[in-house]
Parts: C-alpha cells; structure tokens; sequence
C-alpha cells in the first residue's frame, strides 16, 4: 500500500486527508500529520495503517478538546464529563487533559477564580450560590474554599448592590418580599438583616 495522495480538507482548513491507493484512508491535523512524517509516496503496511488510524482518532479527539475549551474556560471536572459523553477511553482521556494542561487551558484554581470574578461582574451572586455552582462544576472543596475566602470580603459589597438595585422595583419596597428574594438568591439572614439596617 502507498499513500497516494495527501489534501487539505476543504470544510475543516487544518486538517488533511491522507489517500492510500487513490481511496481515502484516514485524516490528521497539520501538526499531527508533521510530527507522523507521512509523505506522498510512503509505503505503509497493515499495521502501520492501523497505527495511523488510532492516531487519526486521537488527534480528532485533541482538536475537539481543544475547541471546547478555547469557547470557554473549563473545569477538569468538565472536562472529564465531556469525554465520557463522547465514549473517550479513560487512558485518551487522562492523555488529552495533560495536553490541555501543559498548554495552561486546563487549570481548576484559575477557572474557580475567573468563575466568581464573572459571575460577580454581571450580576450580584451568593457565596452560597457561587460554592454551588463551583461544586457542581467539580473543583475540589480546598480550591472552592480558597477562591470563596478571597472573595469574602465582596459578599457585603454584593449584597448592598443588590439591594440598591432591587429597590428601584416597585415590589422590593417591601422589606419581607425582598428579604425572601435574597435568601433564595442564596444569602444568609443575619447577612441581609445586617445589610437592610445599614441602608436606614
């Protein structure tokens, strides 16, 4: 068998698919296809064709990861979810996510960090709340509560916004439907009952 041809693909730019006796065989990204040193030409064996295809499926499940995470940080955590929906090997996985973690797009205390930051940028959020969402995001409990004794200091801030904003509405005029709205925003009482004696 000889590979007969190698083409750039026409939807997906970065990769190229590698023909073996004229017929499509496999495809690899750029990078992949170099590191291979696969060339118009070579002699492949059964073997060798074998070999190119588990890679082909390996550098296919790369250039998604890597796609998942530049859309949005993510979490290990995540991250690990999304192999398994995809039916990723454990060993593929574990493979994917040193790669994702040497490149510094895979770092649970930076997207722990970044998380509250945003979530706190475009809407007043709970610690309760926060932790919630980072647990369910799976960050292990020393990060969460590293990044949440960080940002304790805001919890008071958070609140006092919240309740200037929600006082512009009609129906937060009433201290009882205003404090029911922020415990369920994840609030503590003594918190909030603090914070509407301070706005007196």
């Amino acid at each position: 068998m000889i590979i007969t041809a190698i083409k750039q693909q026409e939807r997906l730019k970065g990769r190229y698919s590698i023909y073996i006796d004229d017929k499509y065989a496999f495809s690899l990204s750029a990078d992949a296809l170099l590191d291979a040193k696969i060339a118009a030409g070579l002699a492949v064996s059964e073997p060798q064709l074998k070999a190119y295809k588990e890679l082909s499926a390996d550098d296919k499940a790369y250039s998604l990861a890597l796609a998942y995470v530049v859309r949005r940080m993510r979490s290990e955590g995540e991250l690990k979810d999304y192999f398994r929906r995809k039916g990723y090997e454990e060993a593929l996985s574990e493979v994917l996510l040193a790669r994702l973690s040497r490149l510094g797009l895979v770092d649970d205390a930076k997207f722990a960090e970044a998380w509250v930051r945003n979530r706190r940028l475009l809407k007043p959020v709970s610690k309760r709340r926060l932790l919630q969402e980072l647990r369910q995001k799976h960050i292990a409990s020393e990060i969460v509560e590293q990044v949440l004794k960080d940002a304790e200091a805001d919890e008071v801030t958070v609140l006092k916004e919240l309740i200037a904003r929600k006082r512009k509405q009609l129906k937060y005029q009433d201290n009882l439907k205003l404090m029911q709205y922020l415990a369920r925003q994840g609030f503590g009482y003594d918190d909030i009952k603090s914070a509407l004696i301070d706005e007196e």
